[in-house]
């Protein structure tokens, strides 16, 4: 709609995981150090956190998108038991050919095969799975077990949690203590401060290909007022204020305007941001 308007190459605040427009600060760069590090120490677990919203997958798919080709990897999204057994997703994940009706044994065997098979093309094999506060005790004790598949020397098969912080709640379990302790790298996203917000904002105006300063700074100031940091609420209140802009004629996306945007979605009972009163106006 405004992307004309405004010069954009692309939606500079899509709410999909672009890897493309991460931005580059410093909490994104140390969760990413932390993914590669997991992968190059061969660690059987690694576990990346954070709250709704925070930008968790973006961050997998730039470090899925860096690996290189050398990087076999299954990606399961949103897991529920009501979708099936662990095993069926694993299958789905790695696109295993299992003969017959699959079951549990069988796709444990086509995933062994399919581990060795990787090694010795000098691959590395990787399971990431989003969402992962959604498993329970006993999937992530399977997840345990599978990890034990390994030769002396190589770990065949590294899995990668993402999940919001329920996660950690469930991993601290007692009964999942052995499980804890095979966690080898764990890092969590925490919101951006309010300099890091208008520095994402800018970073994304940039990569869509607009003016970076199209929003003035106390346009980024109520950004974050309103959206306590958290990359998903950032790009929806960005987005909302360019359409608000765009249907103004506007050049540049000032305080007011986004102050309107966060107002006019309390008012309508929608509003997912902070410092706002039940009547929208500013807290």
């Amino acid at each position: 709609m405004y992307e004309r308007f405004y010069g954009f190459l692309a939606p500079p605040f899509s709410l999909l995981p672009d890897a493309d427009f991460l931005y580059p600060g410093a909490r994104h760069r140390r969760a990413l150090n932390h993914l590669e590090y997991g992968l190059v120490s061969q660690a059987g677990f690694i576990v990346l956190t954070g709250e709704v919203g925070a930008g968790k997958t973006t961050v997998v798919r730039r470090f899925l998108k860096n690996a290189g080709p050398g990087l076999a990897v299954g990606l399961i999204t949103n897991p529920s038991p009501s979708l099936g057994r662990l095993f069926g997703w694993i299958a789905m994940a790695f696109d295993l050919k299992v003969p017959g009706a699959p079951d549990d044994a069988k796709i444990y065997h086509a995933l062994v095969a399919f581990l060795l098979e990787q090694y010795a093309q000098g691959k590395r094999t990787v399971l990431v799975i989003d969402e992962a506060q959604n498993l329970g005790p006993a999937t992530l004790e399977d997840l345990r077990m599978l990890s034990n598949v390994n030769n002396e020397k190589d770990q065949l098969l590294q899995i990668v949690l993402v999940g919001q912080p329920e996660l950690l709640d469930m991993l601290n379990q007692p009964q999942l203590r052995q499980f804890a302790q095979r966690i080898a790298v764990h890092c969590h996203l925490d919101p951006l401060s309010a300099k890091e917000t208008s520095a994402y904002i800018r970073h994304r105006l940039s990569v869509a290909g607009g003016a970076p300063a199209l929003f003035d700074d106390k346009a980024c100031r109520m950004v974050h007022r309103y959206s306590g940091g958290v990359p998903r609420l950032i790009n929806l209140l960005c987005d909302q204020a360019l359409v608000y802009g765009f249907s103004e004629d506007r050049e540049t996306i000032t305080g007011d305007m986004v102050a309107a945007v966060a107002q006019d979605r309390a008012r309508g009972g929608l509003s997912p941001f902070k410092n706002l009163t039940r009547g929208g106006q500013a807290a």
